[in-house]
């Protein structure tokens, strides 16, 4: 996952300059063959994860194979690559079925155009992290310390009945505090407003704005509520 020049690289495999272009040539104009396990009502994982020199490794993970099925070696999650790799896998005849993601806007749309029928299942570890990435693990506000406590309690839902009752929490603290979240000031040096509770209110959204895909797990319980299986294929890569 570095780059080396040919220095380091005939110091490290004892081949010499010339045996390592050939190999180098011969990779180069073989596209590897990504053979396709699975076809039929596929649950995909997708996720990017970030390694130095700018390298971005998006995989395509099939959550019941354990498998993946397609991946992008680029330098950030972009739209337009990841439409490209879904419209692939349709045109070898994947049906995805679900898609669990971390909510980067990139795989959202992508996902929504190449699979419209696609299940969108929002990772619950993922929108818990964010949520306690704004707040801090203790939060001076008193609505950050509820909001923490309400975040925490996702990854823990697993019946309808523990659902409604995390809503009616989620709802409860909005009415109490959503006036102080949305309080504004105006900087005379930009000319624009900003929400005072900046951190907060990042939070707050962050949540809102994932419920309506947070839940499509207790509708079918195949689909993964979270990308925990990936980010494990993730870090083997980094270890590598």
């Amino acid at each position: 996952m570095e780059r080396h020049v040919y220095k380091n690289l005939v110091r490290d495999s004892g081949l010499s300059q010339s045996s390592l272009q050939r190999l180098f040539k011969r990779f180069l104009s073989e596209a590897p063959s990504v053979p396709i396990r699975s076809k039929n009502k596929v649950h995909l994982l997708i996720d990017g994860s970030y390694f130095p020199n700018d390298l971005c490794l998006v995989l395509y993970y099939d959550h019941d194979l354990r498998y993946v099925q397609l991946y992008r070696h680029t330098d950030q999650e972009r739209y337009k690559q990841i439409k490209e790799d879904l419209d692939n896998l349709k045109k070898l005849g994947v049906d995805v079925y679900s898609v669990t993601c971390d909510g980067h806007k990139a795989i959202l749309k992508a996902v929504s155009k190449a699979y419209p029928n696609a299940i969108l299942q929002r990772c619950l570890v993922h929108v818990k992290r964010q949520a306690r990435n704004y707040l801090s693990d203790s939060p001076q506000l008193l609505a950050g310390q509820e909001l923490l406590a309400i975040s925490k309690d996702i990854t823990g839902i697993s019946t309808y009945e523990q659902c409604g009752l995390w809503l009616i929490s989620m709802k409860q603290w909005e009415v109490k505090y959503l006036d102080f979240v949305n309080e504004t000031s105006f900087n005379t040096e930009t000319g624009r407003y900003w929400y005072k509770h900046k951190n907060l209110h990042a939070a707050y959204t962050l949540i809102v704005k994932a419920i309506p895909n947070m839940f499509h797990y207790l509708d079918d319980k195949a689909i993964p509520n979270t990308t925990n299986r990936l980010e494990t294929t993730l870090s083997i890569s980094r270890k590598n």
